[in-house]
């Protein structure tokens, strides 16, 4: 894979596929990571994730994810200490309202975060307003220095066996945690 740069810094080449239409029916299973990996979301005891106060908003507003788009279901996810899997299917609806939930903006501001080619109800646009109200949120509460990993991973999933495979690690993740090369702890 070939690095590039943005904002004069070396950047990984996406691993999204160039064709793909990341709005279309699929599952699709999805890593978040927090900015540097920092374990703010909670802790593993005995092989069980317990949620930090910062924890607790990402679930609900995980959960949210469905609630607000109706395209949207979600299937197995867990949250761990600096990261978060889940599995959503996305199935196309038609709707005659595009009013977001959240409210109405008038003033257009610029988000230097928005990638042009995301187009509603994609894969991309989804993840992006989940980390943005997750980060107003977080941020509201006092912790004005949480920040996620600008991309997120993605796969789509393609099949049941793969779609059981995937349900497997994330249910089995906690377990695993000792072990994570990312746990600090070790």
């Amino acid at each position: 894979m070939e690095n590039q740069l943005f904002k004069n810094k070396c950047r990984i080449k996406s691993t999204r596929l160039p064709d793909y239409d990341y709005s279309s029916n699929g599952a699709y299973y999805v890593t978040i990571c927090t900015k540097n990996r920092e374990c703010v979301l909670g802790e593993i005891i005995n092989g069980k994730t317990v949620l930090s106060e910062i924890g607790k908003i990402v679930e609900y507003e995980w959960k949210q994810t469905c609630e607000i788009r109706k395209n949207v279901e979600l299937d197995e996810y867990i949250i761990m200490p600096d990261h978060l899997h889940g599995i959503l299917f996305i199935e196309t609806v038609t709707r005659n309202v595009e009013t977001p939930r959240r409210g109405v903006s008038t003033m257009h501001i610029p988000n230097p975060h928005h990638n042009p080619e995301w187009k509603p109800n994609s894969l991309g646009s989804i993840i992006c307003q989940f980390k943005s109200i997750c980060t107003k949120q977080i941020r509201a509460i006092g912790f004005h220095d949480f920040a996620w990993q600008t991309r997120f991973h993605e796969h789509i999933i393609r099949d049941e066996k793969e779609l059981n495979i995937k349900r497997r690690y994330i249910i089995n993740n906690p377990l695993k945690w000792e072990f994570d090369r990312n746990n600090h702890k070790i």
